[in-house]
């Protein structure tokens, strides 16, 4: 599978020339099998740059088909649907799957960032693709795009969010943004997803400085995403949803600092990555 990063920013988008190497956009992945099916992974506003590039393949045509995974509804992770140029063309379709008690209250909760006080554009059903939104069981496999997806819920501030792994041909890829663990660590259902992934990416919000005094808003240091890889086997560390105060020059500090734990804390054979806007990667 290849994965390709469209937003790796968290909370809110943080464009300006301090950040221009890891890019400012919210959370966006996407991630194409062997067949070439897409999975896109959250709505960030990467997603707009992702739609743009897709306007020249298929889905400038009305033919497109993709599974969107969303991990949860926070606004860095949706506001990019109402600027996705795909979803203006007839004939393209989509399955949206995510958490919700029900489809109808995932429904619910795209439709409200839809209200004519937030959005021009009203409703989903004014948008010219069609969409199959269904609420995701955690912990039972389904298939999308040729792989076999699993997600379980991490907790996130008062709230939770979805990680997703996808397997295809042997290979594994984690999706792990907006985790804010207990002490504990990561539950041993969500241990076991991550369990022997060749790519693990994880929420890297913030340095533990800056962790230590924010734990109420749900997001991970780079040790803790580090003690996840570890404790998993994870292959390959890539960090992600860097705070939007830290310029570019201080994911380059928290990208080494977390290499230095790994090699003192048991992690010498993990590769580490860190995501940047535009950057591909292989599984």
């Amino acid at each position: 599978m290849r994965i390709q990063f469209w937003g790796v920013r968290g909370s809110i988008p943080a464009p300006g020339p301090e950040t221009n190497r890891y890019g400012g956009n919210t959370s966006c992945v996407s991630v194409r099998s062997v067949a070439g099916d897409l999975i896109i992974i959250d709505m960030g506003t990467g997603l707009m740059h992702l739609g743009n590039s897709l306007l020249t393949t298929e889905f400038g045509k009305g033919h497109g088909k993709a599974t969107i995974l969303l991990s949860h509804a926070h606004w860095d992770h949706i506001q990019g649907l109402g600027f996705f140029a795909p979803v203006f063309i007839p004939g393209n379709h989509f399955v949206l799957r995510g958490q919700g008690k029900s489809s109808s209250m995932l429904e619910g909760i795209l439709e409200g960032q839809m209200d004519p006080n937030f959005s021009p554009l009203y409703t989903l059903k004014n948008l010219g693709a069609s969409f199959d939104v269904r609420a995701v069981v955690p912990g039972e496999p389904f298939m999308a795009g040729g792989m076999r997806v699993t997600a379980r819920s991490n907790p996130h501030g008062s709230s939770t969010a979805l990680a997703f792994r996808l397997e295809e041909d042997g290979r594994s890829f984690v999706y792990a943004s907006d985790a804010g663990y207990p002490d504990s660590g990561p539950s041993p259902e969500v241990l076991a997803l991550y369990r022997g992934a060749h790519v693990l990416l994880h929420d890297t919000t913030y340095i533990p400085a800056d962790q230590a005094t924010r734990r109420n808003r749900g997001f991970s240091s780079y040790e803790q995403a580090a003690d996840a890889a570890i404790a998993a086997g994870a292959g390959r560390l890539v960090t992600f949803h860097y705070d939007q105060d830290y310029t570019d020059t201080d994911v380059d500090a928290l990208r080494d600092a977390c290499r230095a734990y790994l090699d003192d804390h048991g992690g010498q054979h993990i590769d580490l990555i860190a995501a940047a806007e535009g950057m591909q990667l292989e599984v």
